[in-house]
């Protein structure tokens, strides 16, 4: 199991509209801390799965979105749970500092 794939047009029924806490990544496939970071996101989709909806952004196809949530460097990622934001880090923390967010929104 990998990380969903958000686009606008799905963003406010996967993630503003969720039951459970989602952590979205947005990255783009150049970036290289983003490339890092990937698997380990993937990783975490299936650790968390059912508890946390982890989900991926491409900055690069979903400008508007990146720039609604103020995206100004990559890799960054954004928790949200009952369709706020509650915590976010930009650049990669490893994955001890990703499963920290989660676990600040369980």
């Amino acid at each position: 199991m990998s990380a969903l794939h958000l686009k606008k047009d799905d963003f406010k029924k996967k993630v503003l509209e969720s039951k459970i806490p989602v952590f979205i990544d947005f990255f783009a496939p150049w970036c290289g801390p983003c490339r890092l970071a990937g698997p380990v996101v993937d990783e975490l989709a299936l650790e968390y799965k059912d508890k946390v909806a982890v989900a991926k952004v491409n900055v690069d196809e979903e400008q508007e979105l990146a720039q609604k949530y103020g995206v100004m460097s990559i890799p960054m990622v954004i928790m949200f749970k009952d369709g706020k934001e509650i915590d976010r880090k930009t650049g990669f923390p490893g994955k001890d500092g990703f499963v920290e967010m989660i676990k600040k929104a369980l």
